[in-house]
């Protein structure tokens, strides 16, 4: 069952750096790991060590930590646990007998220590979808599905009902923005732009409210809300975490397997504690966890593309939304013109 996962997810592998990086010298200070592997997994233990030689004295004390958070030493070894995903730093505080005080840093790649269950998708109804939305975010308020598709000079923000396939309302984006992702929270809808460095924030009547400029992420992907926080992915193995207030990026999570980081997380929705995002060119969906970036599971959506209209200008999968009352998904693409309401089942 895995390597069947694999075949339609692009792995991005991480590398285990060794360079520690001195704050007070010039010269590097070493950090020695044992056991010596270029990935470490959630709740494995690990020993930590330094050299009194690097310092030119006996070591009096020393702490680590990772995101300001001290790891718990027990008798040398430490656990990796409750740690988030990813490339992380430890930092190391080294005070000498003398009272020097040292800090300098090392890299290292944590992956999550599970492999991810494995899902398949049941139909059970399908719906018109219009053919010439390039869908890039999707979510429904009540009935109403919030759509926004992409392409320049052809990116739109509109409502519509998918039931009766009514259209409530349709905007045009100007020609020089390529929609993106899309969510709502507080009686407001958040868009972004592809490559613009915008996203522009709209009242429940598709009415322009503000702009807000992106932070380390360069690209708009996708977005969804918790209730608490704006998650935004940005073709990385990055998703950000957006103050709902002021927008501005505050952390990120990495995402992973017990394999390796994954990138290109695309339209994202926010299911039950969990964060659902398709895969930039798979036929896949990623089930992550939101505070340590794991891939816990992974839904092979293979077989639906092929159950639309085979028009020329059909594209990938792109575009989850969840009927918080009927309890299903509702999956569509780009230039599909059907949306199909599933469920997803284990295998």
């Amino acid at each position: 069952m895995i390597k069947n996962v694999i075949v339609f997810f692009t792995i991005v592998c991480s590398f285990f750096s060794c360079n520690g990086l001195g704050s007070q010298k010039t010269r590097n200070y070493n950090l020695k790991v044992q056991p010596q592997k270029k990935e470490y997994h959630l709740n494995d233990t690990v020993q930590l060590s330094v050299s009194d030689n690097d310092f030119g004295e006996a070591v009096a004390s020393v702490s680590y930590k990772i995101n300001g958070e001290e790891l718990t030493s027990m008798e040398g070894s430490y656990l990796l646990k409750n740690i988030k995903l990813g490339k992380q730093i430890i930092e190391i505080e080294v005070v000498t007998e003398s009272g020097k005080e040292y800090t300098f840093q090392k890299e290292l790649t944590i992956l999550a220590d599970k492999a991810p269950k494995l899902y398949t998708y049941r139909i059970i109804n399908q719906y018109d979808h219009d053919k010439t939305a390039y869908t890039q975010g999707l979510e429904f308020v009540g009935d109403t599905l919030i759509e926004s598709t992409g392409q320049y000079g052809k990116s739109t923000l509109r409502k519509w009902n998918v039931f009766t396939g009514q259209e409530y309302k349709k905007i045009n984006l100007a020609s020089q923005y390529f929609g993106e992702g899309v969510t709502v929270f507080d009686n407001k809808i958040l868009q972004l732009t592809w490559q613009e460095n915008l996203g522009i924030v709209y009242d429940l009547d598709l009415n322009q409210q503000q702009t807000f400029a992106y932070g380390k992420s360069k690209e708009g992907w996708g977005l969804c809300y918790d209730g608490k926080k704006i998650y935004k992915s940005d073709g990385t193995e990055k998703i950000w975490i957006l103050n709902p207030n002021t927008y501005q990026e505050e952390d990120f999570i990495q995402i992973s397997t017990d394999k390796s980081l994954f990138s290109n997380a695309n339209e994202l929705e926010w299911v039950n504690g969990k964060i659902y995002a398709n895969t930039y060119q798979k036929d896949g969906i990623m089930i992550i966890n939101p505070q340590n970036g794991a891939i816990e599971g992974i839904v092979d959506m293979r077989g639906l593309k092929e159950k639309v209209e085979q028009i020329p200008e059909l594209d990938v999968l792109n575009g989850i939304a969840y009927h918080h009352n009927r309890k299903t998904f509702f999956i569509t693409g780009k230039n599909w013109n059907k949306i199909f309401e599933v469920v997803f089942e284990e295998k």
